[in-house]
């Protein structure tokens, strides 16, 4: 019989959703200086398609029993790839900063990503629970990986979409490893991985670029390091305290992408030190109660799909968070629930709804 959903994991999610809308607000207040038309189209697009689109995609979601997505996770992934290699058609695919990732429909844009992100965990999550005990061979654990992974690959490295695909690799690489595939398969494919990354370097100069200016950031401050330097700007500004909400000064006409890849230094800015660890533990909290949802699950499947959603999200945003900070070169990650992106809200909220359904079917076990 379905229980109620985990209240324990809603509230994790509504302080991080929050807590993503008042600091996208706050740093929306850069653009609106600057082009006020172009900021009611930015919130228009966040709060609509994105805030309103999503809560009535994670309201369905949430009540449809996530066994279905088992039954069709092979249409669903397939679609999802065919949606994401849309991009490419000439006419249909929209190119932007050097990348084609968006289709424009109307007026309106669609980033397929975000569905081949969710398509790919689906049917990932489905696969492993249906071989169970021969994901440790290789031919029906690791195989299928490396197919799985090449699929994707092949689509976002042509967009080319780097971060993205580094992204749903680790994420698979988790529920590779969860669903009990071998630590030895483990070590290769992280080998071979390393391997790919060194062969990136060399034949995307901007990868390498990336790599160069966060080794050197001073080196490059007024071109490549820019962004990096602004952002760190914006984090010690924050102090302790921070200036307080809407306070910001790197938004207004220092910091690249205040609502987007950047929107943790503003963050940092306003709310300092203490709102920034505020932030990181919200992060932590919403995955530890997501992965322990997926250990009370009913089945293999609905674990390994609640800890798939609930590490790419994670892994994704602390990718964003550590690279802001200087942790880590420059990527193109936005900060879920954070950042701009009416698709990636949209989605990550659907996403939510599959978690809070799964919750309902949970084991009888300590909580």
């Amino acid at each position: 019989m379905p229980k109620k959903i985990d209240k324990i994991f809603l509230i994790s999610f509504l302080a991080l959703l929050i807590s993503g809308l008042t600091i996208f607000f706050s740093a929306s207040l850069g653009i609106y200086a600057n082009d006020k038309a172009k900021f009611t189209s930015i919130i228009f697009n966040q709060l609509f398609f994105g805030l309103a689109a999503g809560l009535v995609a994670c309201f369905i979601t949430s009540k449809v029993n996530y066994r279905v997505w088992r039954k069709y996770s092979f249409y669903i992934f397939v679609f999802s790839a065919l949606a994401a290699a849309l991009v490419f058609i000439p006419g249909v695919g929209v190119s932007h900063g050097g990348a084609t990732r968006w289709i424009y429909i109307g007026t309106l844009s669609f980033q397929p990503l975000e569905f081949l992100k969710i398509g790919f965990i689906i049917y990932f999550a489905a696969w492993i629970s249906g071989i169970k005990d021969k994901i440790k061979t290789f031919k029906y654990g690791l195989l299928p990986f490396f197919v799985l992974i090449g699929i994707v690959g092949v689509i976002l490295l042509n967009q080319p979409d780097t971060d993205s695909f580094i992204i749903l690799f680790l994420t698979g690489l988790a529920m590779f490893l969860i669903g009990g595939g071998k630590w030895r398969h483990v070590f290769l494919v992280g080998g071979i991985s390393v391997l790919c990354v060194g062969a990136l370097l060399f034949v995307r100069p901007y990868l390498l670029a990336r790599v160069t200016t966060f080794l050197n950031p001073a080196d490059n401050a007024l071109t490549s390091g820019y962004q990096i330097q602004q952002s760190l700007i914006a984090v010690g500004s924050g102090e302790m305290f921070g200036r307080g909400l809407g306070q910001s000064i790197q938004k207004f006409k220092f910091l690249p992408e205040s609502i987007g890849d950047a929107i943790f230094a503003v963050a940092a800015e306003e709310f300092g030190f203490i709102g920034a660890v505020i932030i990181i533990l919200l992060f932590l909290f919403f995955a530890s109660r997501g992965l322990k949802i997926a250990t009370m699950s009913a089945d293999s499947f609905g674990g390994l799909l609640v800890a798939g959603i609930v590490i790419l999200i994670t892994i994704q945003s602390f990718i964003n968070i550590a690279a802001m900070i200087g942790v880590i070169p420059l990527s193109g990650s936005p900060l879920i629930f954070f950042s701009q992106g009416g698709t990636a809200l949209f989605f990550t909220l659907a996403e939510i709804g599959i978690i809070l359904n799964v919750s309902k079917y949970r084991r009888l076990v300590n909580k």
